[in-house]
């Protein structure tokens, strides 16, 4: 494969004007322009439970991303969850075949537990799979009587007698082992779930993996013990080879999904799209997958990569506008699964990726509110779009990267207020702890900073 420098990124770029002609509406939605038509309501692909022979649909609705009165993400901003926008997409999902929904008491500041149980309390309690976590990041909620009145109250925001899949919430996370034992082990709270799962009103009980590896390696080997009926891991076609490559404290999708696999325990997947990066690639990729499937969104290329690994129960999506759950629908409904040839030529598309060292933020926004009031994830996500559109470089002589460089500081300062900017950011690390993906945000703020300095001096 040619190597591609950020020197010659729009040089490149201008190349690829002929493929990228029919592709500018693609770009302007996260996932891409998807095929017209009517989306079939009785082809979803089905993936069977081995432990309770659910019958799971391979597109599981994440409730991270509810859409707000304002038309954003409930994640972001103050405006209160869109309940009537919820419904319709909930609507729209269960008549597609959806029957996976997965929420958190910590999603969308704390709401989206109780948006959840009121969109689908409308169903039969055996039309839908209900997951949730126990999120007891706070130190206060480590003891054993918080966590259970945590656990008390997902079901009465839910509406429930019962909780389908229960989740330890992120393990491995912030403090690594030393926290995993606060939250879980010291304070008796995973066997109290076990218990929970024998009487019932647990069905099934797994843990989502973030951070350290020992975490994940050790709960595997009490499986035996505990018997896991699912784990949730992140995968998607970049973290498959790459994810310790993007970030020391990661660990490779091929090694997580292997381990599961192996001991025949199904896997859910999280960031499908890394948190809608694999739908907003470079234009060079974009075209790239474009001339091999002319009528796919660039978003379906990452969901058919998660979906087509045969140990995969369910993939989650957290679709803020109906137009994300239709694009969805329609690579779900059926499902085709990758062949040989497209997995390889999807690694090589990753590879190529890599050459564009982007900061690996997901846009959780679990580093937020910053003390000091500064937009973290926009000011990465910016860094990243710029990086991606060739808008980056050091070198002060060529015209190209002269216009590019006044692009990155327009763009900041509409992408981010200047009293939220990255120059405000004191280095306190209250977030870092906080991030899924390890980063080092005020080293990367200051790094910013720094470049945006630079660009400012050097600004025609």
């Amino acid at each position: 494969m040619e190597n591609l420098s950020r020197r010659n990124f729009l040089k490149v770029l201008g190349a690829a004007g002929a493929v990228t002609a029919g592709i500018a509406s693609c770009a302007k939605q996260e996932h891409g322009t998807a095929p017209d038509g009517e989306i079939p309501t009785d082809k979803m692909t089905y993936r069977d439970n081995p432990t309770t022979g659910d019958h799971v649909s391979i597109l599981g609705f994440g409730m991270m991303r509810l859409p707000s009165v304002d038309g954003r993400s409930a994640r972001e901003g103050d405006e209160e969850i869109d309940q009537e926008m919820v419904n319709r997409l909930v609507d729209t999902a269960i008549a597609h075949g959806v029957n996976y929904f997965d929420t958190s008491p910590a999603y969308c500041r704390g709401k989206s537990e109780h948006a959840t149980g009121i969109a689908l309390s409308r169903y039969p309690r055996d039309k839908y799979y209900i997951a949730t976590k126990l999120s007891n990041f706070a130190r206060e909620t480590w003891n054993r009587e918080a966590s259970i009145a945590m656990y008390q109250n997902s079901l009465r925001e839910l509406q429930v007698d019962y909780i389908d899949y229960m989740l330890l919430h992120a393990v491995g996370m912030g403090g690594g082992m030393e926290e995993f034992e606060s939250r879980y082990i010291n304070n008796g709270i995973l066997n109290f779930l076990v218990e929970e799962r024998k009487a019932g009103r647990i069905r099934n009980l797994g843990f989502s993996y973030h951070g350290d590896i020992r975490v994940f390696d050790y709960l595997l080997s009490r499986h035996d013990e505990y018997k896991w009926d699912f784990v949730q891991i992140q995968l998607n076609y970049l973290d498959w080879k790459y994810a310790k490559q993007i970030n020391p404290s990661n660990t490779d999708a091929e090694y997580l999904y292997g381990e599961l696999e192996k001991r025949g325990i199904p896997a859910i997947i999280m960031e499908p799209l890394l948190g809608g990066r694999l739908s907003n690639v470079p234009s060079t990729i974009v075209a790239r997958l474009k001339q091999r499937e002319p009528e796919r969104s660039v978003a379906s290329w990452a969901f058919r990569f998660a979906g087509s690994k045969p140990g995969v129960l369910t993939v989650l999506s957290g679709m803020t506008r109906m137009e994300h759950l239709e694009d969805n629908l329609r690579t779900y409904c059926p499902l085709d699964p990758l062949t040989d040839d497209d997995f390889h030529f999807l690694q090589n598309v990753a590879t190529q990726m890599m050459e564009w060292q982007t900061i690996p933020c997901n846009d959780c926004k679990y580093c937020m509110p910053c003390p000091y009031g500064i937009d973290i994830p926009s000011i990465l996500l910016h860094y990243n779009k710029c990086l991606n559109e060739g808008n980056i470089s050091e070198d002060a002589t060529d015209e190209n990267f002269r216009r590019a460089r006044r692009a990155f500081l327009v763009g900041y300062d509409r992408s981010v207020p200047k009293l939220r900017q990255a120059s405000h950011c004191i280095g306190c690390n209250r977030c870092s702890p906080h991030c899924p993906q390890r980063i080092n945000i005020p080293n990367e703020l200051h790094r910013i900073d720094a470049y945006v300095e630079r660009l400012k001096q050097n600004a025609d």
